[in-house]
């Protein structure tokens, strides 16, 4: 896939592998227990974190070890819970808007069957918002492990990363000047990294500090 077709819309080429994870000291706790399974109390274990901190890669790292699946809140229903708890299973982003009845019987289901439960959210179980008050007793009893936002040599790695995803060469200069300047965040190296992409497409020349500067400069 080339550059030129990423611009027209075309969805990145992704890689879930766990080689293909950045491993630092804000997520290695995080893996670890994800190398402790199936040793998790009551087989469940939750993943929080700031968007694009690796939660998602995480939960394909796991499901690829487990045989387990991956699915997302609208998948998990009242007539869907029975089938789903039938082998491991990560919920993606399940901190407030799944069906909380729902929810609350594929935790109990799968405790009696045994099957792992991977839960990720943006924030401690603790504090999402269901009201079910048996369902947050259970996710508040759960093993829960945080993914901390990148210290600037795993900014600057993620940087890289994802330029090479989006099959762009940029030197070393352009990392060292952007990892200090732009906000600490899985997120925000997501944004300036596309934001450099259409730039640097748009004008016909490669990503280099003068850009980045002239970008950084003109958010304020």
């Amino acid at each position: 896939m080339t550059r030129a077709q990423l611009s027209l819309g075309l969805a990145l080429p992704v890689s879930w592998l766990r080689e293909d994870f950045l491993v630092a000291p804000g997520n290695e706790a995080a893996l670890g227990w994800l190398d402790r399974w199936p040793d998790w109390p009551q087989h469940t274990l939750v993943l929080h974190g700031a968007p694009g901190c690796g939660k998602t890669h995480l939960a394909h790292v796991w499901a690829a070890a487990a045989g387990g699946r991956i699915i997302a809140p609208a998948d998990l229903r009242a007539d869907t819970v029975d089938a789903l708890a039938r082998q491991p299973l990560c919920l993606d982003d399940a901190d407030g808007s799944a069906d909380p009845v729902a929810l609350f019987h594929l935790v109990n289901l799968m405790r009696e069957r045994g099957h792992g439960l991977l839960l990720t959210g943006s924030r401690p179980p603790a504090q999402w918002p269901y009201t079910l008050p048996d369902l947050m007793s259970r996710l508040k009893a759960m093993q829960a492990v945080g993914i901390a936002e990148p210290d600037d040599a795993l900014l600057g790695a993620v940087l890289v990363k994802l330029f090479a995803d989006r099959q762009l060469a940029v030197g070393e200069e352009v990392i060292r000047y952007l990892v200090p300047r732009i906000e600490r965040s899985f997120h925000a190296a997501r944004h300036w990294v596309a934001a450099l992409d259409a730039a640097a497409l748009a004008e016909g020349r490669a990503v280099t500090v003068v850009l980045a500067r002239r970008l950084l400069e003109a958010d304020g």
